[in-house]
């Protein structure tokens, strides 16, 4: 399952526009009638309808007006914000700093009760160290971030931790082997955030899997992804990210997750492939 902005916002795009023309279709107005009613060119109805352009919230309550549908109105234009907040840009979200950017998540995290999460590369926020983030916020902010406030969103990532410690809340991990040797921040580094990341995983609401190297998988590796209870997944891509509440499309990561699971060990043998790693520092 490879998802990417363009095959999941084009989705939600389809699936808007096939509700405008039903709606069109009910009224029983032709797209060059509808278009005529709301002082349209005769070619943007059938753009509309065909996802090519993307309506504005003002075409959607002109649309339901000349179709005597403006009790769905409402809903649609919601329906519009939706697919244009599904996919964000790091540089829009990183514009003020990477303080916000970390700030801004701590509410779905709030009123989530059951988080999963996969990372292929680099550890998950949640299981790092205070080193450790600031060595991946650093290179973060020297890529693509001008504002240089790098000691400030290290701060709030690990007040974000605090939530490990609510107990009403279980939190699951899938990470690749590939993770215990990124090296980030250099030696010293790694061997706290290694030794940090047993002590994390011996939480009684916490569950590590580690997938490891060589191992006949029967899962494909996929891009970062978060699930928060089974109400939204947020993918990363190298843009952006992708923020999916469409319960199909959030159905796929669940079950995603679950053969990710089901290739990693657990437990003693997870603990194991961390010792070999903290091992191989020297």
């Amino acid at each position: 399952m490879r998802t990417s902005r363009s095959s999941s916002v084009q989705q939600a795009r389809k699936a808007l526009a096939e509700r405008l023309k039903e709606i069109r279709k009910d009224s029983g107005l032709t797209g060059p009638a509808l278009a005529l009613a709301c002082g349209w060119s005769k070619s943007k109805c059938s753009r509309i309808e065909n996802a090519i352009t993307a309506p504005s919230e003002q075409d959607v309550r002109d649309w339901c007006r000349a179709c005597g549908a403006d009790d769905q109105a409402a809903d649609l234009v919601a329906s519009l914000r939706s697919v244009e907040t599904m996919f964000t840009e790091w540089r829009r979200m990183e514009r003020s700093g990477l303080k916000r950017a970390q700030e801004i998540v701590l509410p779905l995290y709030e009123r989530t009760t059951r988080f999963r999460a996969y990372t292929p590369g680099i550890l998950h926020g949640l299981l790092q160290t205070r080193d450790y983030t600031r060595s991946v916020l650093q290179a973060t902010q020297r890529r693509r971030v001008a504002v240089d406030d790098v000691e400030a969103a290290v701060q709030v990532r690990m007040e974000r931790q605090e939530i490990l410690r609510d107990h009403g809340k279980t939190f699951a991990f899938i990470i690749e082997e590939a993770c215990l040797y990124h090296g980030l921040g250099g030696t010293e580094v790694a061997a706290d955030q290694l030794a940090h990341l047993v002590a994390v995983a011996s939480l009684a609401n916490v569950s590590l899997g580690i997938v490891p190297r060589g191992y006949s998988r029967h899962s494909m590796q996929v891009e970062a992804f978060s699930l928060y209870d089974s109400a939204q997944a947020n993918v990363e891509l190298v843009s952006g990210y992708l923020q999916i509440t469409q319960p199909s499309e959030v159905a796929m990561y669940v079950s995603r997750f679950g053969e990710l699971a089901a290739d990693a060990v657990h437990g003693a043998a997870a603990r194991a492939l961390i010792t070999e790693a903290i091992d191989s520092l020297g």
